[in-house]
Order: C-alpha cells, then sequence, then structure tokens
C-alpha cells in the first residue's frame, strides 16, 4: 500500500513538473511573439505619420511645378500599394520602393530653386528625415524581437511546443533589392 502512495505520488509529481514545463515554455512564447507584435506596432505607427506627411508634400511640390509628374504619381501609387499591404512581407516591400520614390523627390526638388526654399517643404522635408530615423530604429527593435522570438521558437525543446501550438516564425523587416544592399563606390 506505501509503496502504491510513492509510485502515484511520483507519477503526480512528474506531472506537475511537465505541466509547469509546458505552461512556462508556452508563456515564453507568448511573450516574445508579443514583443515581436509590438515591434511591428512601432513601425506601423511611424509609417502612418509618414502616409501622412506624404499628400503635403507632393501638393507642395505641384504647386512649384515639378513637372515630373511621373515622380508625383510614383509616389501616390507607392503610399496607396503600402497602406492597403495584406501582409507584413507585402508591406516591406512596398515601403522599400516608396522609401526610395520619396528620395527620388528629394532629389528633383533640387533643380528647382523655388521649391527648394519653401519653408513648408523645407519643414516637410526634415519632418520626413525625423520620421524616416524613426522607422530605421522602429525596424531595428522589430527585428531584435523577431530574431529572439525566432530563437525560443526553434530551440529545443520548446520547438515542440511552438510546432504543436503552430506558432509561425517571424519575418524580418529587411531590404529586398539586392542592388541597395550593394556597399556605395567611393569617388576618387
Amino acid at each position: 500500500m506505501n509503496i502504491l502512495f510513492i509510485v502515484l505520488g511520483l507519477i503526480g509529481a512528474l506531472f506537475v513538473i511537465a505541466s509547469l514545463w509546458l505552461v512556462g515554455n508556452y508563456n515564453t512564447l507568448i511573450h516574445s511573439k508579443n514583443l515581436t507584435d509590438e515591434g511591428w506596432s512601432g513601425i506601423d505607427i511611424q509609417l502612418k505619420r509618414r502616409y501622412d506627411l506624404i499628400p503635403n508634400l507632393v501638393a507642395v511640390a505641384k504647386q512649384y511645378g515639378l513637372h515630373e509628374k511621373n515622380i508625383l504619381e510614383e509616389v501616390t501609387r507607392l503610399r496607396t500599394q503600402a497602406l492597403s499591404a495584406p501582409d507584413r512581407a507585402t508591406k516591406a516591400a512596398a515601403e522599400e520602393g516608396l522609401t526610395h520614390a520619396l528620395k527620388t523627390i528629394f532629389a528633383v526638388a533640387e533643380n528647382y530653386p523655388n521649391l527648394k526654399a519653401n519653408d513648408l517643404f523645407l519643414n516637410l522635408q526634415k519632418e520626413l528625415g525625423t520620421i524616416e530615423h524613426e522607422i530605421q530604429l522602429a525596424r531595428r527593435y522589430y527585428n531584435g524581437t523577431a530574431r529572439t522570438y525566432n530563437t525560443i521558437r526553434t530551440q529545443f525543446p520548446t520547438n515542440i511546443i511552438a510546432n504543436f501550438f503552430q506558432f509561425k516564425p517571424a519575418q524580418y523587416f529587411e531590404i529586398a533589392d539586392a542592388k541597395q544592399r550593394d556597399v556605395p563606390k567611393t569617388f576618387e
């Protein structure tokens, strides 16, 4: 009878330990995934700020006769595409194109002295630069949390729990265009 109680006690203790281990690892995955979602939310907030500035920037550029209509149309198209992106990967790709198009507007503005000297344009350009910096910081934070989550998700034995509860890997916010990854050439 005493042996039966000991065996049942050991089985009960193993069950409690296994349950605590399962709950602990599951909660670690949830915590890490929530940090990743928070990181993406930070990117989203900064992108929204940028989306709100773009129509003003385009309007000011049009007022000063920026004749490169295709550039303005491209910025507007890419903004709409980024706003309506159905997932993180599509949004990241659209954002990459939008960032490039905005740089093009500022480069073309150099040919228009009145536009380049306009206070509103200069303020929008400065604010956009600040937002771009904030977007970079938010992307870095997101990628760090995505790395941590993906590491936890794939480590043994947590990977068993992650696969059982169908935790999907987090995608990094990366540069998709291989040309942008190239090291800039220096001019001598």
